[in-house]
């Protein structure tokens, strides 16, 4: 599973909430055909409010989780483009770099 978590700019928490709700209702079947082709099979938001400000987590699965934000970077779809300008937006991604340090490390994974 593929986790990121990244700052909101605090003066667009309100529109980043209105687009996660354009993604998960309007756009949801659009969204459903990029989560098709970036091989993924779970893709999850959640907002947390921390000391530093308001943060995104972010967590994807599947197969095509690992090349995910790579495959992101490089599609000139036009759902992907208009996914991609909105994350650099909201939260100062920018694709034409790497991540800046590593992606997070698993510490611990406990079921019943």
């Amino acid at each position: 599973m593929g986790i990121v978590l990244v700052p909101i700019n605090p003066n667009s928490l309100d529109s980043w909430k209105a687009w996660n709700n354009e993604v998960a209702t309007s756009r949801s079947e659009e969204f459903n055909e990029f989560n098709s082709r970036m091989n993924l099979t779970s893709h999850k938001v959640w907002l947390a409010h921390t000391p530093n400000g308001p943060m995104a987590v972010v967590s994807h699965e599947g197969p095509g989780e690992a090349e995910f934000m790579q495959k992101l970077a490089a599609s000139d779809h036009p759902f992907d483009q208009w996914f991609k300008n909105s994350i650099s937006e909201f939260h100062g991604v920018d694709f034409s770099q790497p991540p800046p340090g590593p992606m997070p490390e698993q510490m611990m994974d406990w079921k019943a």
